[in-house]
């Protein structure tokens, strides 16, 4: 079947009240255990409340690293069919090429000939170039930085449907820019006779590490009792919210990783972790407010992570590497680029009419 064959099979009627709303909201590098109803210490009462209102998976898996990962969630297929198959850099062969070809549908696409409103607020990554924008793939609103990550503060590559845009203001931070975005979408989408289909793919918790310096505070010194302390935590917690089976053991501390007591600059990588974890909360908080515009009673809610926590290292500090990225993807082996367990393996949260409620799932 054709792609345009596969578009004009998927359109329908304009008006159907029955049809529900679509949130779909990715988180960027965050690992399996950084969500409070994951075991996390780290606060979300946005997601946890979501997990009591659906279902949590324990077997949701990815392909460890942003583009792949986004290529197959936009489009249904194999990463490499899509064209997808490593990052955004053209190698000289179809399936690596570097953007999303033209023989894949993306789910906007589809929805938009369902006669669904299509909207996307946050990291696009699977093409940089004019014809390659969310524009140009089915969206008809969208707010985006099309690379990999940005400075939260003074971001680059921001795009508003097919128009370069700029950040503005001082208190200006790139979570919340995407959802108030993402907000001011829903709201003026209100009265209209259409469902929505809404992408909001945040740049948190990928490095660099940027957090107002308040939000930070609240988390420093939690982390002073180290990476061997915090992993035990939350492995136990894992296991009293039936998410692991007791008789798994908790992966050894990487041999890369000192013990924390030996460990030079403690003082460097509690703040680390702080950051990462001020990080998540603001996320967490951007997703209670796009939540709070939604029709709790007509809205199919999904979250997830593209993969597992990093573990690389820049020379600039501006990462919480690779001892930290072990505590995320508790009780997991390695990190995002591994098809280990750390890479692949990360929250899936599904909420919305007729799919259950606070039900765990191995599934």
């Amino acid at each position: 079947m054709t792609r345009r064959q596969l578009l004009s099979g998927l359109a329908a009627p304009r008006r159907s009240a029955a049809r529900p709303n679509i949130i779909l909201i990715m988180a960027d590098d965050l690992g399996f255990s950084d969500l409070g109803c994951y075991g996390s210490e780290i606060p979300t009462p946005n997601l946890d409340r979501l997990a009591r209102k659906g279902v949590r998976f324990t077997q949701f898996y990815n392909a460890a690293r942003c583009c792949p990962t986004r290529a197959s969630l936009l489009t249904g297929l194999y990463p490499h069919q899509a064209g997808m198959g490593h990052m955004g850099r053209d190698m000289g062969m179809p399936a690596y090429q570097g953007y999303l070809n033209r023989d894949c549908v993306t789910i906007a696409e589809a929805l938009h000939s369902a006669g669904y409103a299509t909207y996307m607020s946050g990291k696009w990554h699977v093409g940089n170039d004019r014809g390659q924008w969310p524009c140009d793939r089915g969206f008809d609103q969208s707010f985006t930085t099309l690379g990999g990550t940005s400075d939260y503060f003074k971001p680059r590559n921001l795009v508003r449907n097919d128009q370069p845009a700029a950040a503005g203001g001082k208190d200006y931070y790139l979570t919340d820019a995407f959802t108030e975005e993402a907000v001011a979408m829903l709201r003026a989408h209100r009265g209209k006779p259409e469902p929505y289909f809404l992408y909001l793919a945040y740049t948190a918790p990928h490095f660099p590490l940027q957090a107002r310096a308040a939000e930070v505070a609240r988390h420093r010194g939690r982390y002073r009792a180290g990476w061997d302390v915090i992993r035990r935590e939350r492995h136990s917690r894992m296991i009293g919210l039936g998410l692991v089976d007791k008789r798994w053991p908790l992966s050894p501390r990487p041999p890369e990783a000192p013990d924390w007591e030996s460990a030079a600059a403690q003082d460097d990588w509690d703040l680390r972790m702080a950051t990462y974890a001020a990080m998540v909360e603001r996320l967490d908080d951007g997703v209670g407010r796009v939540l709070g515009e939604a029709d709790e009673d007509n809205t199919i809610v999904v979250f997830l992570s593209d993969n597992g926590g990093c573990a690389e290292t820049k020379p600039d500090g501006s990462t919480y590497e690779l001892p930290w990225a072990s505590v995320s993807n508790t009780p997991f082996r390695n990190y995002k680029h591994w098809t280990h367990e750390g890479g692949i393996s990360t929250p899936l949260i599904v909420a919305g009419p007729g799919v259950g409620r606070g039900r765990l799932t191995r599934e």
